[in-house]
Formats: C-alpha cells, sequence, structure tokens
C-alpha cells in the first residue's frame, strides 16, 4: 500500500474518532444513526443487488438512506462499492449523504468501485446532497425581497420598522400569529412592542422565513441599543412569537458543522409547519362544485385562509356502461335496478397562495402578465389547470412542501402537468418514480417472467417513450430503451415496435447526415448489455469487452461494438465441459428440451442465449429494410 493511501486511511480513522466523541458528548447530531429495522435491512440488500425498484420503493416509504447497519455500512456506501451507478444517483437524489470532510463521506469515496461512481458522489457535495429542503428554503426567503408580483398581505412593525409579509406563513410558523390572525383574519396591519431592537425583529422575521441566522448582531448608529440589549431583544421576541430556537441558531453560526445542523433542523421544522398549515387550511377547505357552476363561485378576498387565487382542476368522466345509463323514456322515467342517473361533471376548487405558486415558472410569468389572472378583485380569480385534481394535489403538496410521493399509476400524468408548469424538480421525480417502480432494476430472471405477449405489464412502454419525448426526459428515453431491449422477444415484430422506430428516426433532423436512430441504437447497446450479464453472471465476462453508455455514441461506433459482441458469443463454447472443466456428460432424457426462438433446439442456457442475441439483431435488421430505413 502506497505512502499516500496510508495516510489517507490514517486520516479517516481520526476523523472517526473525533466525530464519535463530538457525538457522545452531544456537541453535534450523529448523521448515520444506527437502524436495525427490518425496512432498513431491506434497503440495503436493494443497494447491495442493485435493485433499483425496492431502493425506491424504500425511500418512498421513509426509510432513512442516510442510517447505518450494524457493520457501520450506509446504503450509499453499500452501492458504490458493489458498482451500482444508478441506484447510487438515486441515494443521491434522495437526500443521500456524502460530504468529504466527514468519515462516512470519505469512506463513501474511497471505497467507490470506479471512476464513475466516485465523480458522481463528488458531484453531490454538500450543497446538492445534505439539503434537500433548500429550494422550498430559499423561494420562502426570497418572498421578503421580491417585487413583484405583490403577494405580501400584512404589514408588521416593530421600533419604527415595517415589513410587508405573508399571513398564511406568519401563521404556519408563529403560533402567536396564527391565534391573532385567526381571530382577526381581515387585519391588513400588526404592531409588536416598540421596545424590540429593530436587529431583533429582523432577525426574528429572517428566521420565521427560513432565513440563515445572522453571525453576529450588531446595532446601528442611533437605534439607541446596545449589543447586550439586541441580543435580550432577540430572547424576548422569540418568546414573544413563539419560535423557540432563534437565539440557539445565532448562537451556533459560528461553528461549522453545529450552524449546518441546526440549520438543517430548523428548515425541516419549518417544512412541517408550512405542511401542516397546507393540510389544514387548504387541502381540507377545497370545494367540489359541478363544472356549470363554476363561474357562481365567489370567494371573498379576506378569508381565514388568506387565499388569494383558486385553482380548479375537473374530475375525469367516467365511462359509463350502457346498462347503467339513466334513460328517462324507458320504464315511464323510473329506473330500473340496472339503471342510474349520470353524475353532472365535477371540478374541485383549491384555494391557494399565489406566493407559493410562485415556484412555477408558469405561475410566474402569468401573475407578472397583463392578463386577468394577474389582477387582483374583490373576488379571487379561479385558474384552471389542465390536469386532474389528483394530480393538482400533488403539485400543489410539492409546491408548499417539496414533498412529492406518488405511485406509478400516475406518474406519466403528473410528469406531463410538471411539465406543462414548468417544475423541472417534479419532472425528474416523476421520470424516477417511472424508471425505477416500472420494472427498470429487474434481475434477468424477473425480466424473463415479463418477456411473454400475454403478460399484464405494469406500464404501457410505448406511452413512456412518447411521453419522454414530449417532455424532454433523456432518463425516461433510456429506460425506454433497456426496458424494450430486455423484453425485445415480446415487442420486436408488435406493430407498436416499428410504429415507434419509424418515429424515432423521424425525429432526427437531416438523417442522410447522421444516419442514425436514436431509440434503435440504444435498444441494441442494451441489448448486447443484456446478453453480456448472462455471461458475466456465469463468470466470462473476460469473452466480452465492457462499452460506453449509449448517449452520445454514433451509429458506425454501436455497430463495431454490437460485432464485438456478437463476435464473442459465436466463438463462446458453451458446452457443459467448458464452462466446469469437466467433460460433458451424456444428456437425460428426463431433461426438458431448451429452444431458442427459432424453435431449434440448442445444448443449453448459454447455446440459447447466443442463437437469441443473433435472431434478435437479425429481426432488427428486418425491421429495418421493411421500413425503407438505414441506421
Amino acid at each position: 500500500m502506497d505512502e499516500p493511501t496510508v495516510l489517507r486511511k490514517d486520516q479517516l480513522e481520526i476523523s472517526l474518532v473525533n466525530e464519535k466523541r463530538l457525538i457522545k458528548e452531544g456537541t453535534i447530531k450523529d448523521d448515520n444513526p444506527l437502524d436495525l429495522s427490518e425496512p432498513f435491512r431491506e434497503l440495503c440488500g436493494a443497494c447491495r443487488r442493485g435493485d433499483l425498484k425496492v431502493c425506491q420503493e424504500k425511500i418512498t416509504e421513509g426509510v432513512n438512506v442516510n442510517a447505518r447497519d450494524p457493520y457501520d455500512y450506509t446504503p450509499l456506501i453499500l452501492a458504490s462499492l458493489c458498482g451500482h451507478y444508478e441506484v447510487a444517483q438515486l441515494l443521491l437524489e434522495s437526500g443521500a449523504l456524502c460530504e468529504r470532510d466527514t468519515f462516512q463521506g470519505e469512506r463513501c469515496l474511497y471505497n467507490a468501485l470506479n471512476d464513475r461512481i466516485r465523480n458522481l458522489l463528488l458531484e453531490y457535495d454538500y450543497s446538492k446532497s445534505t439539503d434537500p429542503l433548500q429550494p422550498l428554503a430559499a423561494h420562502v426567503t426570497s418572498l421578503l425581497t421580491r417585487e413583484l408580483p405583490v403577494t405580501t398581505d400584512i404589514i408588521v412593525t416593530a421600533s419604527g420598522e415595517s415589513l410587508h409579509l405573508h399571513k398564511f406563513i406568519l401563521a404556519a410558523r408563529s403560533p402567536y400569529f396564527q391565534a391573532k390572525l385567526a381571530a382577526a383574519p381581515e387585519s391588513t396591519t400588526w404592531k409588536l412592542p416598540s421596545t424590540i431592537p429593530p436587529e431583533a425583529f429582523a432577525a426574528a422575521i429572517k428566521y420565521i422565513y427560513f432565513g440563515e441566522a445572522p453571525r453576529e448582531l450588531r446595532s446601528g448608529p442611533g437605534t439607541g441599543f446596545t449589543e447586550s440589549e439586541t441580543f435580550a431583544g432577540v430572547d424576548r421576541i422569540s418568546k414573544y412569537l413563539e419560535i423557540h430556537g432563534l437565539l440557539d441558531s445565532i448562537l451556533d453560526s459560528g461553528d461549522r458543522r453545529r450552524a449546518r445542523q441546526r440549520r438543517a433542523d430548523e428548515i425541516s421544522k419549518g417544512r412541517d409547519q408550512l405542511e401542516q398549515w397546507f393540510n389544514t387550511n387548504v387541502l381540507a377547505n377545497k370545494l367540489e362544485v359541478e363544472t356549470s357552476k363554476v363561474k357562481e363561485i365567489k370567494w371573498d378576498r379576506s378569508n381565514a385562509m388568506f387565499a388569494d387565487v383558486l385553482l380548479r382542476a375537473d374530475e375525469l368522466p367516467e365511462e359509463e356502461q350502457e346498462e347503467d345509463v339513466y334513460n328517462p323514456e324507458v320504464n315511464n322515467g323510473i329506473p330500473t335496478a340496472n339503471e342510474k342517473a349520470v353524475d353532472a361533471p365535477k371540478s374541485i376548487i383549491f384555494p391557494c397562495h399565489r406566493a407559493m405558486l410562485l415556484r412555477s415558472e408558469f405561475f410566474q410569468k402569468m401573475f407578472t402578465s397583463p392578463f386577468r389572472e394577474a389582477h387582483l378583485g374583490e373576488h379571487l380569480t379561479v385558474i384552471n389547470i389542465d390536469c386532474s385534481p389528483e394530480v393538482l394535489e400533488i403539485i400543489l403538496t410539492f409546491l408548499y412542501t417539496e414533498r412529492a410521493d406518488f405511485p406509478l399509476e400516475i406518474a406519466v400524468d403528473v410528469l406531463f402537468a410538471a411539465d406543462m408548469l414548468f417544475i423541472e424538480k417534479l419532472k425528474t421525480k416523476a421520470a424516477v418514480v417511472i424508471s425505477t417502480l416500472g420494472s427498470a432494476g429487474m434481475s434477468q430472471n424477473e425480466a424473463a417472467k415479463t418477456r411473454d405477449t400475454t403478460h399484464d405489464e405494469a406500464i404501457d412502454i410505448y406511452s413512456i417513450v412518447r411521453a419522454a419525448w414530449l417532455t424532454r426526459v433523456q432518463r425516461l428515453e433510456e429506460f425506454a430503451a433497456r426496458y424494450l431491449a430486455y423484453r425485445l422477444e415480446a415487442h420486436i415484430d408488435s406493430p407498436e415496435f416499428a410504429e415507434l422506430i419509424e418515429e424515432s428516426a423521424s425525429r432526427i433532423k437531416a438523417r442522410q447526415e447522421t444516419d442514425s436512430i436514436e431509440m434503435l441504437d440504444d435498444i441494441r447497446f442494451y441489448l448486447g448489455e443484456r446478453f453480456r450479464l448472462r455471461f458475466d453472471e456465469a463468470g466470462l465476462e473476460e469473452m466480452l469487452e465492457e462499452k460506453a453508455p449509449p448517449e452520445g455514441v454514433e451509429a458506425d461506433e454501436e455497430q463495431e461494438d454490437v460485432a464485438e459482441i456478437k463476435k464473442g458469443v459465436e466463438a463462446l463454447d458453451v458446452s457443459e465441459g467448458a464452462i466446469t472443466g469437466q467433460a460433458p456428460r451424456q444428456s437425460q432424457g428426463h431433461h426438458p428440451e431448451i429452444r431458442a426462438l427459432d424453435g431449434a433446439v440448442v445444448e443449453d442456457e448459454f447455446s440459447e442465449d447466443a442463437v437469441n442475441y443473433e435472431i434478435l439483431l437479425e429481426k432488427l435488421d428486418d425491421l429495418l429494410e421493411r421500413l425503407n430505413l438505414e441506421a
């Protein structure tokens, strides 16, 4: 072991000792607590195997991605150690820690299987990975200085200083304001005691709006308050507004580790308060009305939820069976047991706050435009959103709380709605749900079970591909290509597959110059990966060469790589003796026959794979000839 490696190892051990000492003293909190629960054990097992689907399910259930097992391994360390790039990426996107100056962060980097994973870990330093709520906090903080569009609805004054603020944020974050505004929701001004120093007042408001605590409090000239009086004022206003933790945030601001930990805790606490307010005042007060009567809604601006805009989503009409439709001309208008009246179309109305909707670029442009939606009138404006109420509720939950938990069944609808509203992070989340829960991480055996055309697949892969194209999500395109490659037998002869390849070819401008079909190139790459992995599992990976990712690969290079894999498969001695080192045994009569895709009887599964790989490549070439395409 070379000297730099030994030195690095010694530094890691010293870091671990110091970190454990500080945790034991209670100076800092353990970022990686021991977790012996069964769900966490299942998450760790999935990280070892590279099972994206199970990882996403456990993350959605709320399993702590930063906990550690009895051997001091975190899920991220396991994923990076075992070489599962996609799993490591999912964990990092879900808030897994990888900070260089911590023991676990350095250990994760040190044990990464390859440079690709190590570079991914380095990209997700503290600023990206340890504070997933930072976008929400940054937006709420920005509302203090945002001038347009105007979203404030109350002026709070203390010691001659006045600030334009938002009732719903004050009520969500301060029990004092919650009680006062509940009693007088129409209030537009509020005065705090004049004995509170301006610096203490400003620090309290910044704290309420998720701002970082000031490192020091200094009274400006002419304020009439000393530094000690300012600190006393901070303590007083924190008790007055019932925002405990303000003074501790200021005292901890000098220590980087404590300050970071304190801020993460305070933001998490603030998000929970905002979420509780959202559930109690927005979701609990949504209205269901007949769509034809939406225009009759008159919601006064002085309301108990402090809402300043209404969002509307229409329920999708249910397909009624013919015998279930009420026909007044039958039986003199008396419905029989098998008949029922068709319900009038319904709309769901959500009372919202423009200040939070501004997190969407769509609403930001709308509220700063000269159109009707931007004007404030006596009654709240109703804005129709082209999605289902269920999807709109998910979108609002994300904008208010940064939470985005939804099932696979609705993920495509969320993807389209997030694209329409320009909410990139939610788009990414929808893509992650589809590509992880949509059988992306299946093993070879699991994928084989879904290759039968009679299998009822959980997702419509063709709709997924087109959704990826329409919303410009590269991750979904790659997922769809891999999904199709691992189940190509079930799709290669279908008209839908041929139509998809034609569409992919038409999306490339000037194809006569590039001579490439992106979807087909990706399918060929993953098809090679699929059969290469089959031989890797048998310890024969040296027969096949590693390939580069499909993104950016030219068609000619892709053909060369395919030829190399094909050559390796053809040259492979797949007899039992070649694999085990023993003479082949005589076939037993009771062994079932193994047949390739063309019906030919083959010796074993390895021969079957070799033949099937060639057959699938030939079928792709035949498809191109039928479509009169070249790639």
